[in-house]
């Protein structure tokens, strides 16, 4: 069985998401090298919701946990072949941790700059984000256009044929949502803290690249799909220089999820909270195989198959 392994993003946390990892030994080791790196402990940090609200913490707190799962799935798992790993944004951190492009702490140090810099990014340019439901990115562009009014509106995120989310100003997110609710078309508002994805992140992106130079970034060891271009890439330079235009690009994830499946990847293991990509996988790529590994037990049951 050939496997892609894939990330969760942002807006998957929820409180106790470190718990299972917790109870396995490569689960308990990633959390502790994340917690040192961070200097706090990311499995207590998941229980405060005061942490929990904020980018700058929820963002290395959701990579060291995709990356534990990853741990506890190569465990379980014993050599599993995979052609490939794709994160949903931040998420893509941890397939670069999983496919040996960045070291854990290289990684964290990246992102723990990446969330403060959205944070800071989000209050000095205020936006917010709206999740379409049963509208394809053309169809969305174009209620973009509609909505805009000189305002910062896009798609920011191809999920599927038929979910989208836009990016933009909140008046112009107002106005794209009046339009919605006009057409009955389902929007749902995203808990933000910004315009992710999309020109009005342009401040955070300095400091995002200033972090990427400093660190070493190997050849993967098998393939990322990159969500600003969905491609499949292997060139550490070229991953360098998408990473650093990631939070003002939109988010291809219908073309990364079809590159690996292009690539062989007959099943998708979602490693991490929730089941999100479990779920879009399985729109993207009408057919294929998708399971969520939200606990060790989890990942020893695909194990024993």
């Amino acid at each position: 069985m050939a496997f892609a392994v894939v990330f969760p993003g942002q807006g998957s946390q929820f409180a106790g998401m470190a718990d299972p990892w917790a109870t396995h030994p490569s689960g308990m080791g990633v959390l502790e090298e994340a917690s040192e790196a961070m200097g706090r402990d990311v499995a207590a940090g998941c229980h405060e919701e005061s942490a929990l609200a904020t980018t700058e913490f929820v963002q290395p707190a959701l990579l060291a946990c995709g990356v534990a799962a990853f741990r506890v799935l190569e465990t379980e798992l014993g050599e599993p072949s995979f052609v490939g790993s794709a994160g949903h944004s931040l998420g893509e951190f941890a397939a670069l941790v999983a496919a040996d492009a960045l070291t854990l702490p290289e990684a964290l140090g990246v992102v723990l700059v990446r969330g403060a810099a959205m944070q800071r990014a989000g209050e000095e340019r205020p936006g917010t984000m709206s999740a379409l439901i049963g509208v394809g990115p053309q169809d969305a562009a174009e209620l973009c256009d509609e909505a805009r009014g000189g305002d910062v509106l896009l798609v920011a995120n191809e999920n599927s044929p038929a979910q989208v989310v836009i990016s933009g100003s909140v008046a112009a997110i107002e106005r794209a949502e009046g339009l919605c609710k006009e057409r009955r078309i389902r929007a749902i508002r995203l808990n933000v803290a910004g315009a992710f994805h999309s020109p009005l992140m342009q401040p955070a992106v300095g400091p995002i690249v200033d972090e990427l130079r400093r660190v070493h970034l190997a050849p993967p060891r098998f393939p990322v799909a990159e969500n600003v271009t969905g491609t499949l890439v292997r060139d550490p330079e070229e991953l360098r220089d998408l990473l650093g235009r990631h939070v003002v690009s939109p988010v291809r994830w219908q073309r990364c999820a079809q590159a690996l499946a292009d690539a062989g990847a007959t099943t998708f293991l979602e490693a991490g909270p929730g089941d999100v990509l479990t779920k879009l996988a399985k729109r993207a790529v009408p057919g294929a195989a998708a399971i969520s590994v939200n606990t060790p037990e989890d990942a020893a049951a695909l194990g024993a198959r």
